[in-house]
């Protein structure tokens, strides 16, 4: 398992604050509400740092969490074994997840861009790869593209519970 270092991802304290309120009111949602989904209308409003502060906030309050960047088409790092790797079958699960610096908190990064995003996360690996960190973590924060742009959010957000 690859560790990441988080260099200090907080912010000043009306935004810690701020995340706290929705780390509090996502918790109020029940203890039924595990695989959230998080989109936007277009690229660039902020989707992804939110994501990734409440997905920290959470692990903060003791919570274990995993962060999965399921944006395909716009992948981050492209040396890291990520999503599209086990989507396509080129790793097992446990070789795409990076473990943080930050106790209970684990990423999964995007991976290389594929050429069949939506199928990849339309297909059943997919359905069971949620199923199975469902039972693992508190919680899994799924970052997915915008919605206004392409489908990829809509088949995401079939298998979380909510979005």
């Amino acid at each position: 398992m690859i560790k990441v270092k988080l260099s200090n991802w907080k912010s000043d304290h009306q935004m810690d604050e701020a995340y706290k309120a929705l780390r509090t009111n996502i918790q109020f949602c029940g203890a039924d509400k595990k695989v959230i989904a998080f989109t936007s209308c277009t690229p660039n409003e902020g989707k992804s740092s939110v994501t990734f502060n409440l997905a920290a906030s959470l692990a903060e309050s003791g919570k274990s969490v995993l962060l999965i960047d399921a944006d395909l088409r716009k992948s981050v790092d492209q040396e890291v074994m990520g999503l599209a790797h086990y989507l396509s079958k080129q790793a097992k699960l446990s070789d795409v997840i990076c473990a943080t610096t930050l106790p209970k908190f684990h990423i999964i990064f995007s991976g290389i861009v594929p050429p069949n995003p939506a199928e990849l996360l339309g297909n059943r690996l997919f359905k069971d790869m949620i199923r199975v960190v469902r039972d693992v973590y508190d919680y899994v924060i799924v970052d997915t593209p915008p919605l206004g742009l392409i489908i990829d959010s809509a088949i995401i957000a079939d298998s979380c519970d909510g979005s």
